[in-house]
């Protein structure tokens, strides 16, 4: 067990170095050169800040990734139906693949001042901010794969006298896992980032609402905390997303 956790810590360094030589690097020019707090602060002072106000950041770390994660399935669980509709149907297809092209080269500044004025500055708005983020891929991806069938499979399928719901269930859709998991790997981190701008620009709570708080008190080490800690949660559900895409490609590939 010893051997295995230095094996992951030995990797993880070399694979990281870059990021840790930066962090070294930014400690170092703190540790010779006098600049004052509200430019910017040292790694350590960051990492002091967290630990004193842990219990802070825990309560806005929660909401937020609570926030992230039930957008983040209602977005999949949308797109990914509504991209089996576009399957079945021709005419469905023709009418939500324009307007979910043009609905998602809007970007989500721009979105979420618009969807606060007409559902209020509350929790639901920023859920469905991060479900509309994350159904844009779920949608691309999906469709894509439902139609990425292996070659000759359809036509087999066809002459086999298999209806258009079981073509579905048993090629269609396991066809498309693949596809499936590179949208959830790409929506999962954005998520994250989704709800935080949202916290942010509608001080809803969270970590998009501690930073912005930091932000007006001229606390940088606060804010960037609140920064930090949301980059790692980034980090982590990208890299756990892009696991479950490896297994999902191993098996249905």
């Amino acid at each position: 067990m010893h051997r295995t956790m230095t094996a992951r810590l030995k990797r993880l360094l070399a694979s990281n170095w870059i990021v840790l030589a930066i962090l070294l690097a930014w400690e170092a020019v703190f540790s010779v050169y006098a600049i004052n707090s509200i430019v910017m602060v040292s790694p350590s002072s960051i990492i002091r800040d967290i630990l004193a106000n842990a219990g802070e950041f825990g309560v806005a770390t929660l909401r937020t990734v609570l926030l992230a994660a039930a957008g983040l399935a209602l977005g999949m669980a949308i797109g990914t139906a509504l991209a089996v509709a576009t399957w079945l149907s021709r005419f469905v297809s023709g009418l939500l693949t324009p307007l979910s092209i043009i609905f998602a080269s809007v970007p989500v500044v721009a979105i979420i001042p618009i969807l606060a004025r007409l559902f209020g500055y509350e929790t639901g708005t920023v859920l469905a901010i991060v479900a509309i983020i994350s159904f844009f891929p779920a949608f691309v991806f999906t469709t894509s794969g439902l139609r990425a069938l292996p070659p000759g499979s359809s036509d087999l399928f066809r002459v086999l006298g298999v209806g258009k719901f079981r073509r579905l269930c048993h090629l269609a859709l396991p066809a498309a896992i693949p596809q499936w998991a590179i949208a959830f790997r790409l929506a999962a981190a954005n998520a994250v980032l989704a709800a935080i701008v949202a916290e942010f620009l509608m001080g809803t709570g969270g970590l998009g609402y501690v930073f912005n708080v930091a932000r007006g008190d001229l606390a940088m080490s606060h804010a960037l905390g609140a920064s930090a800690i949301a980059a790692v949660i980034s980090i982590a559900c990208f890299f756990a997303a892009s696991a479950l895409e490896r297994k999902a490609r191993a098996r249905w590939s």
